[in-house]
């Protein structure tokens, strides 16, 4: 079950956020956290069996005041998707392939043919 914590820090400087968001990655079961609020006073953490008052507690012994503001199960997407009916996809058509005629014509030479005829031949001995 992925749930959503939300936690509020007294952070009044970066150095204090990277260290929050440092303890928070370290955690067992978080998938993703973030600084959050108007004054980014604010810790948001999501995750898969995160223990809120064990991070909290953490929190404590190294930045101070902190203090669970708010816990929420993380509904899934698919499961909002299933309500909404998908949109067709359109199968994409593949063109024909063009053919281009060459651009140049190369006109071979063909030798004439020549007929041999036995009857006329006769054997003549040059010596």
């Amino acid at each position: 079950m992925q749930q959503k914590i939300v936690i509020q820090l007294s952070m009044s400087c970066d150095k204090s956020r990277s260290k929050a968001l440092t303890l928070a990655a370290r955690a067992a079961g978080v998938t993703s956290m973030g600084i959050t609020g108007d004054a980014r006073d604010k810790l948001e953490v999501v995750g898969d069996g995160v223990d809120p008052v064990c991070l909290v507690s953490c929190l404590r012994k190294k930045l101070g005041h902190a203090q669970i503001i708010k816990v929420e199960e993380v509904k899934k997407p698919e499961e909002k998707k299933k309500d909404e009916p998908k949109p067709a996809v359109p199968v994409p058509v593949n063109p024909p392939p063009c053919y281009y005629p060459p651009s140049y014509y190369h006109h071979q030479y063909q030798a004439p043919h020549m007929v041999v005829c036995e009857d006329h031949v006769t054997a003549r001995d040059p010596f």
